[in-house]
């Protein structure tokens, strides 16, 4: 199995090996399995917790703080920390990583959504590690996603994955809690996840952490919904990773209601059009043999008024429709590109995002 795109998210407790202090060693064996699966072509962004931990090993503290301003001073001082870490450790093994610190304020607004979606792309397709971790420097309880479990299944649909792995201190979804109830039963795989699952989930997880199973079953709902199948696992067992992506069946797989492309598909056909793109007979049959993404020079003529982002229907030449699918460049830019080469882009506007006008992975022929 090659070409994946995978999210790992790394719960503090993994990253300490349950102490208090980061662990080198614990984290030293992440970059080498993420190297790995590197080398095998994959592509890998890193949800990191611990930049708390971080801080609190930088100033000594044995406790958390219990007002918010020290616990967001934590958290700038132990960023650069862990990121400092994460920088050498993978420059062992000849890997570049890279920050990206989001908030659910970043996500909210399309805007925010894509150009946050553009630079994870552009790290991975630069053979960057991407590593993702909340603003909590600067975030308030309206923006903050709360816990890096959610924050990993936000990424997961950012970065259209194939699979978000979850590692912490639990080892999967029993139907009790193990430690109280001996007869409790593992749940090695999940096919429709229900509020039954949720019952069974119970408090939090590690004193050091945020999230407990509760919060990792949220997760996994929402990467289900855009179609990326989800492993809970305990970041403790050897080579964990690589067994993982190989197809051992490690922790608890929660399956997708739907694939990524039926998902997409849906998603797309339930968006309400803002505007329409004709397009000439060349378009039409490059579209319609499939895989091709539409390209400027194939449009000759926008109707409405719409952003970068959303939805547009394609029509043929005889006015039927052809597609629908999501704008790479707003109505007032594509006015600017139609009819040319994909070549004239940046020097017409300044600047590209991209040769597609719609990209053949955000459209759905009719």
């Amino acid at each position: 199995m090659s070409g994946k795109r995978i999210v790992i998210k790394l719960g503090t407790s993994t990253l300490t090996g349950g102490g208090t202090r980061l662990s080198r060693r614990a984290m030293l064996s992440i970059a080498a399995q993420t190297a790995e699966l590197l080398e095998a072509g994959h592509e890998i962004t890193l949800v990191s917790s611990g930049a708390m931990a971080a801080g609190r090993e930088a100033l000594g503290f044995t406790k958390l703080p219990p007002h918010i301003a020290g616990k967001q001073m934590l958290s700038a001082i132990g960023q650069t920390r862990l990121m400092q870490f994460w920088a050498e450790l993978f420059a062992i093994y000849e890997h570049t990583v890279g920050q990206v610190l989001l908030t659910r304020g970043d996500l909210a607004r399309r805007s925010g959504y894509l150009n946050a979606r553009d630079a994870l792309d552009a790290l991975l397709a630069a053979g960057v590690v991407p590593i993702v971790n909340e603003n909590d420097t600067v975030a308030t309880d309206e923006i903050r996603v709360g816990d890096n479990d959610n924050l990993s299944a936000l990424v997961a649909n950012l970065t259209d994955a194939d699979l978000l792995i979850i590692l912490s201190d639990i080892s999967g979804l029993y139907t009790a809690d193990p430690r109280s109830n001996p007869e409790a039963q593992f749940l090695a795989v999940i096919e429709h996840l229900d509020e039954s699952h949720f019952a069974m989930a119970g408090g939090s997880g590690s004193a050091l952490g945020t999230g407990g199973m509760t919060t990792k079953l949220q997760a996994a709902q929402l990467a289900g919904q855009s179609g990326t199948t989800t492993v809970i696992a305990p970041g403790t067992t050897p080579n964990i990773l690589c067994r993982i992506v190989a197809g051992e069946p490690l922790g608890t797989t929660i399956l997708p209601l739907a694939t990524r492309r039926e998902s997409r598909e849906r998603w797309l056909l339930a968006e309400r059009p803002q505007g329409v793109l004709h397009v000439d007979s060349g378009a039409v049959r490059r579209l319609r043999q499939g895989g091709a993404s539409l390209l400027p020079v194939g449009i000759t003529e926008i109707e409405g008024s719409f952003d970068r982002g959303d939805a547009i229907k394609l029509l043929a030449p005889n006015g039927s429709a052809l597609a629908v699918g999501l704008a790479a460049y707003s109505a007032d830019e594509l006015r600017q590109l139609k009819g040319r080469s994909s070549r004239q882009i940046a020097h017409v506007l300044g600047y590209t995002f991209g040769d597609e006008a719609v990209h053949r992975d955000n459209l759905v022929l009719l």
